[in-house]
């Protein structure tokens, strides 16, 4: 009689609870977040690294000698070619002549008012090397004529007409060079640097907006571009600059030097916490999170060239807050106001 094989123990059924002998530190409710990747304007430090690079002397040297040789085998076409026509054709001829000589006369204008342009922008940075001068040595006679030369280049600008009167009314009872450029900058500059933090707080609400919300490759380096140097040309135009478009591509090189130079591109907590809230990135995606940087960095190159732009540093008056511009500049348009100083400058 053989025997039965023994039975095998039947599958338990049913959940299985394993119990531990200390509780999880990790639970849902305290877990942190999955980041989304790490936010550093890169659209703007990009822009920085292309604007602030200095070129070599050979480089230069190469493309001088370049653009001659080009000039001058377009001047030796241009003449073959007209002279020829005339040859064959007087009339044509002479119709070839007018338009060439029409094409010169608008690039002999053209570079004209690009020194013109630099001309008042070398006026600009005079009139501020003397006052800081003037401040630095107490000196009112030099003072007086920084004051005259600031009077004389916002004389006919409307948006001055009654700081220019009451500065004009006042200035006789001022004693000393401090005081007497304090009055100048409080009654002449500051309708200027209203005018000027308008231009910042539009300019970082537009490469914010297309940084978050236009997904193609480069396009946040181009509206950068784009954005800054219109910030920068028209900070300068308002304080009494005519930058062409060369020259408005020298101001940027120099303000993106400046602030290369002084380390303001390179993203910091500060810079973080001061735009942010402390909290507010970790509630947006890494699109909207560049967006705010790079909006803040833009901000921060507009305070740099209203530094350069700027025929007075700034005393008397506070120096806009990169956080109050760019609060100011993307109020509604990442959220609800987060409570930034009414007018956007240092109190």
């Amino acid at each position: 009689m053989t025997k039965s094989p023994p039975a095998l123990p039947q599958a338990r059924k049913g959940p299985v609870l394993i119990e531990l002998d200390a509780p999880a530190a990790v639970t849902p409710a305290n877990a942190p977040l999955v980041p989304d990747g790490l936010v550093q304007g890169r659209a703007m430090q990009g822009l920085a690294g292309i604007a602030g690079r200095k070129g070599t002397g050979l480089g230069r040297f190469f493309l001088t000698s370049a653009l001659s040789l080009v000039g001058f085998m377009a001047s030796l076409a241009a003449w073959n070619f007209v002279s020829t026509l005339l040859a064959q054709s007087p009339i044509l001829g002479w119709t070839a002549a007018v338009l060439f000589a029409a094409f010169l006369l608008a690039a002999v204008l053209i570079v004209l008012r690009e020194w013109l342009g630099y001309a008042r922008l070398t006026r600009l940075d005079k009139i501020r090397r003397a006052g800081d001068a003037a401040l630095a040595g107490q000196d009112l006679g030099a003072a007086h004529k920084v004051a005259d030369q600031l009077a004389a280049l916002y004389a006919g600008r409307p948006e001055t007409a009654w700081g220019h009167d009451r500065f004009a009314a006042r200035r006789a009872e001022v004693m000393d060079g401090e005081t007497l450029l304090a009055l100048a900058e409080a009654e002449l500059l500051a309708p200027l640097d209203k005018a000027a933090r308008r231009e910042i707080e539009a300019a970082a609400r537009q490469v914010a907006m297309v940084t978050a919300l236009v997904p193609l490759a480069l396009a946040d380096v181009a509206a950068a571009l784009v954005g800054n140097i219109r910030m920068i040309r028209r900070i300068a135009e308002i304080y009494g600059g005519r930058g062409g478009a060369f020259g408005s591509w020298r101001l940027l090189q120099s303000v993106m030097t400046h602030l290369v130079a002084t380390g303001a591109v390179a993203v910091g907590d500060d810079l973080i916490h001061s735009v942010a809230g402390g909290g507010l990135l970790s509630k947006l995606s890494r699109r909207f999170g560049e967006g705010v940087i790079n909006g803040a960095l833009t901000a921060r190159v507009g305070v740099a060239a209203m530094d350069v732009c700027r025929p007075l540093s700034f005393a008397a008056l506070p120096r806009p807050k990169v956080s109050n511009l760019l609060t100011r500049g993307l109020r509604g348009l990442f959220g609800s106001d987060t409570g930034a100083a009414p007018n956007g400058v240092d109190s």
